[in-house]
C-alpha cells in the first residue's frame, strides 16, 4: 500500500531530526530572543483562582499580560460554550487541552472498563479542543505500576492512542503525549522512539522541562526530540542537598537547577516555535505577572 503524503512528510521530518540529535550540539547558549511572532508566553486553567467566575479568570489572565490558556477537559456542553465566550470576550486563545482521565483511569490498565473510561475522556478532551479552536490534547500515554509492566503500558497505550489518531485526524487536533513522573518514558531516546513508532503526524510530543531535572537535563530532551515537539511545559525544580530526590521541590521559574539560558539556545537550535506555557502554582494578579515576566527573560530572551 502506498504512503500517504502526511505519512511521507513524518517520516521526512522525523529522519531530519534524528541526524540533528546525533549531530554535537554547537548552538550558543546565548541564542538570539524569541520573536514576539513565533513564542507566546501561556499559562495552565489550574493557575486561574478557582474562586473567580469563568469569565474573570479569563479576564485575570488578559490583565496578567497572557494571551494563551491551556485548558481542562470539560464534560458539561454549556460550560464548555462558556469557556468559549469567556476566552473570546478576553482575547485569549485556548491553545492546548489537558487531558483530565489518564491518571486515575489510564490507558495501560488491564481492566477494560478503565480503558474505556480513559479512551471516553480523550473523545471528549479532542471534541472540546475543536470547539475552542485548540490545537493540541495532552495525554499522559500510560503508568507503570506494580500491577502494569513496562512492556504492557508501552504496547497497551499505544494500540488505544492508534484508536484515537482517525478522530484526531477528522478534528484536526494533535495528541501530544507527554512525560511526567509516571515511571515511563525515562530518557529521551525512549521518548522520540514511542511517537515515531505511531508513524502519524497526528502524534506528538509535549515536553516538560521541569519533570526531566531529577534524572536528566532538559536541553538534552528538546535536542534529542526536536521537531517532535508541539507544545512545552515550563517549571523548574530545586534538587534537594547533594541531588537528593527526596528533598527536592518544583519551584517557581529561575528559583531552581534548570540552566535556562541553555534551555532557551536547545528550544532555538530545533526551531521550536509556539507557546511556552508555565503549569505552577496559582496565584493573583501581581504573582501572576511576574511569571509573564520571568517567562519572557528566562526562556524567550526578552529584556
Amino acid at each position: 500500500m502506498p504512503h500517504s503524503t502526511s505519512r511521507r512528510e513524518f517520516l521526512k521530518t522525523s529522519l531530519l531530526t534524528a541526524g540533528a540529535a546525533a549531530a554535537p550540539a554547537l548552538a550558543a547558549v546565548n541564542a538570539r530572543p524569541a520573536s514576539k511572532e513565533t513564542m507566546t508566553p501561556g499559562l495552565v486553567w489550574g493557575m486561574l483562582p478557582e474562586n473567580l467566575s469563568i469569565a474573570d479568570r479569563f479576564k485575570l489572565a488578559a490583565d496578567a499580560g497572557f494571551r494563551t490558556v491551556e485548558a481542562y477537559t470539560t464534560e458539561d456542553n454549556k460550560i464548555a460554550e462558556e469557556i468559549k465566550r469567556a476566552a473570546e470576550n478576553s482575547e485569549i486563545r485556548i491553545t492546548s487541552v489537558m487531558n483530565q482521565a489518564h491518571w486515575k483511569y489510564p490507558l495501560s490498565s488491564a481492566d477494560p472498563e478503565v480503558v474505556k473510561t480513559s479512551m471516553d475522556g480523550m473523545r471528549r478532551s479532542l471534541h472540546n479542543a475543536k470547539l475552542w479552536g485548540a490545537e493540541v490534547v495532552l495525554l499522559v500515554p500510560a503508568v507503570v505500576n506494580a500491577e502494569t509492566r513496562y512492556q504492557d503500558a508501552w504496547t497497551r497505550s499505544q494500540k488505544q492512542i492508534r484508536e484515537l489518531i482517525p478522530l484526531a485526524a477528522e478534528l484536526k487536533v494533535i495528541i501530544a503525549v507527554e512525560e511526567v513522573w509516571n515511571k515511563f518514558l525515562l530518557s529521551p531516546l525512549e521518548f522520540a522512539r514511542y511517537v515515531d513508532e505511531y508513524e502519524s503526524p497526528w502524534v506528538r510530543a509535549y515536553f516538560d522541562v521541569g519533570n526531566v531535572v531529577i534524572s536528566g537535563y532538559p536541553q538534552d530532551w528538546i535536542r534529542t526530540l526536536g521537531r517532535r515537539i508541539v507544545k512545552v511545559h515550563l517549571k523548574d525544580f530545586k534538587m534537594g542537598k547533594g541531588w537528593n530526590p527526596i528533598t527536592a521541590n518544583f519551584v517557581n521559574l529561575g528559583e531552581g537547577d534548570i540552566d535556562w539560558p541553555q534551555v532557551r539556545a536547545a528550544l532555538a537550535e530545533v526551531d521550536y516555535t509556539g507557546v511556552v506555557t508555565a503549569e505552577l502554582a496559582g496565584g493573583d494578579l501581581a504573582y501572576l505577572t511576574d511569571v509573564r515576566k520571568r517567562i519572557e527573560r528566562l526562556v524567550l530572551g526578552w529584556s
